[in-house]
């Protein structure tokens, strides 16, 4: 909250939260959580779906890596974070994600956690 200075030595902030900028011509864009920390808010299926991911990254930590499992981990970082910042995944970034589970399937075919990965996909992509 800014108020005029009494004094008449400029102005007083008394308290900030989020992002802010000072003077003329200044641009602020603020990548962060939302103030309270908290994230976006997450539906039921891209709940799932986050579990799913972040437990088939832990998993693929453990795997041989190959040039798939290298694609496969990163677009899991990806879906990982869209889903944390936004709320969802978007549609075009669960094709990719079906895309490269598919590469993958040696590996994923393999883990429980790739079978439910799978699955919350297939469930958001309807089919």
């Amino acid at each position: 909250m800014a108020s005029d200075d009494t004094s008449g030595k400029g102005i007083h902030i008394g308290s900030v939260q989020g992002a802010f900028a000072i003077g003329d011509h200044n641009t602020v864009t603020h990548h962060g959580a939302n103030v309270q920390g908290a994230g976006a808010t997450v539906d039921p299926a891209h709940e799932e779906l986050l579990r799913a991911v972040r437990a088939l990254r832990e998993d693929l930590g453990r795997a041989v890596e190959t040039p798939e499992v290298r694609a496969l981990t990163a677009e899991l970082a990806g879906t990982e974070e869209e889903i944390t910042d936004t709320g969802a995944a978007a549609p075009g970034r669960l094709a990719r994600l079906r895309e490269v589970l598919t590469d993958a399937s040696a590996v994923v075919g393999l883990l429980s956690s790739g079978a439910a990965v799978v699955q919350s996909v297939a469930a958001l992509l309807g089919g």
